[in-house]
């Protein structure tokens, strides 16, 4: 079987995988995670008042800003304890299930080769004449104890909703890729459909992170448990946010940015051929380290 270790991930999920309940679980996170998100910023503008919460917003909303960007991060805490919640409250299992055994391990093994090789080849990027100098790498340093465990959170949060609730319900279903791998793949690509900022383009994020989606899937159903995923997402966010991101998108605590007209596919084009090749590389070592 390709997947050997797929049934043992899917177990916890298997006495409870009803379609109705999964479904009802699905929109139990959204509901929850949307209520706090909520509840807080009605909060903040209470505490902050119109201006200023309006800005705190704006800069949340792009990452744009040091503060900007660790708000953005911390915003996924309440997507996390959703999926936590609702795994107890309408399956009677404890949220650790989601993630499988020897998933901390694992996480090891993979984030920390990769995020090592994208700070080894920073260098070839910085040859772009489109990259250029964004965040004194000081700032960058001072804000890492507190922006490393929120990416970690935020990285948490969408692989326990993508790769462990949904992959293990609808796993615990069907052996299938197309239902236990592409479905939940596809809604998380949605999730990145961004017009405003790409145009025309918006549909290549959503390609990218569905892509994503299907190999952190992969990584999941090979080894069993979410350590593999977690690192591949954490060394990719990590290159993104921390050492070049794009200008004006999550770029606030980034070394370097890349600058150029997201909505021009000519100008695009060679950068998403680049992202989706590194990814494809990244997957391979992933399997490389762990051997499967």
């Amino acid at each position: 079987m390709r997947y050997p270790h797929l049934v043992s991930f899917t177990a916890p999920a298997r006495a409870q995988a009803e379609l109705w309940r999964t479904a009802l679980g699905v929109l139990g996170i959204a509901a929850l995670y949307f209520a706090a998100l909520f509840l807080v910023l009605n909060l903040l503008a209470a505490v902050l008042g119109d201006l200023r919460f309006a800005q705190v917003i704006r800069g949340m909303l792009g990452g744009s800003t040091p503060q900007g960007l660790a708000l953005m991060l911390a915003s996924f805490v309440p997507m996390a304890a959703a999926a936590a919640f609702v795994t107890r409250a309408l399956h009677g299992r404890d949220w650790r299930s989601l993630l499988g055994r020897g998933a901390a391990m694992n996480f090891l093994r993979v984030a920390v080769p990769l995020t090592g090789l994208s700070l080894a080849l920073m260098p070839l990027d910085l040859l772009d004449p489109n990259v250029g100098r964004a965040t004194p790498l000081a700032t960058v340093l001072g804000w890492m104890p507190l922006a490393l465990p929120l990416l970690a959170l935020q990285v948490g949060a969408e692989e326990l909703v993508f790769r462990g609730y949904l992959l293990q319900q609808l796993g615990a279903r069907s052996r299938s890729p197309l239902v236990w791998m592409v479905l939940p793949s596809a809604l998380f690509g949605m999730l990145h459909y961004a017009p405003a900022d790409f145009g025309p383009n918006a549909i290549w994020p959503v390609l990218w992170a569905f892509t994503f989606g299907c190999m952190a899937a992969d990584l999941t159903a090979r080894t069993g448990n979410l350590g593999a995923a977690l690192g591949l997402h954490f060394a990719t966010n990590f290159a993104g946010m921390f050492l070049v991101g794009l200008y004006g998108n999550l770029d606030g605590l980034s070394l370097y940015t890349l600058v150029i007209n997201t909505r021009d596919t000519g100008a695009l084009g060679p950068y998403l051929a680049q992202d989706f090749l590194a990814m494809a590389v990244s997957w391979l070592l992933a399997r490389l380290m762990l051997r499967v």
